[in-house]
């Protein structure tokens, strides 16, 4: 293969994607290098959080299309205290609570405009994920099925096209103010 060794350097032993956690396959990796270092050090900002409350979040952020592991977000929480961005005090119960600090703050001052990015590409995933939700799947199928056999049943009167156009217009406006 020619690999030159380097997956022996990759601290979890694979390479190209977050391993078998990862969720949603279209996305490929979801994170590049260092990106969740500055999702999770954002997520800290805006709230003093556990590790497991960390993983929550960044499902949360990502509509659930990306799910990072603990084997992922640990050694990152772990790298920013290295770092000196967050501190990590006990909170009893092996649980640590990780706080930003004031280094931290300005290296997320110093990156807000990939932070931006980044939460907007969730945001953006997580709204793709909600497309392709099973529920919706089947509501639209639903929807196409009984226009098609509406359609085919044979001649349908002006009254009974305009009733069909009002029916998926008053869906259209229900969806949007939901």
């Amino acid at each position: 293969m020619g690999d030159h060794g380097h997956h022996s350097r990759h601290p979890f032993g694979f390479h190209g994607h977050e391993g078998p956690h990862r969720r949603g396959g279209r996305m490929g990796r979801f994170f590049d290098h260092g990106d969740l270092r500055l999702v999770v050090l954002k997520l800290i900002a805006d709230k003093p959080s556990h590790g497991y409350e960390l993983i929550k979040a960044v499902e949360t952020a990502a509509g659930g299309a990306y799910t990072p592991s603990p084997g992922v977000i640990y050694p990152t929480l772990t790298l920013l205290e290295e770092l000196g961005y967050v501190t990590a005090a006990d909170a009893g119960g092996g649980k640590k609570l990780y706080t930003i600090t004031d280094e931290g703050l300005a290296f997320l001052e110093s990156n807000r405009q990939p932070v931006h990015g980044l939460f907007t590409r969730m945001a953006e995933a997580a709204a793709q994920s909600a497309a392709f939700s099973p529920q919706i799947m089947r509501a639209r199928e639903n929807i196409k099925t009984a226009l098609r056999l509406k359609l085919t049943a044979g001649q349908l009167t002006p009254e009974q096209v305009a009733a069909i156009a009002k029916v998926l217009d008053d869906a259209a406006s229900a969806i949007e103010g939901v």
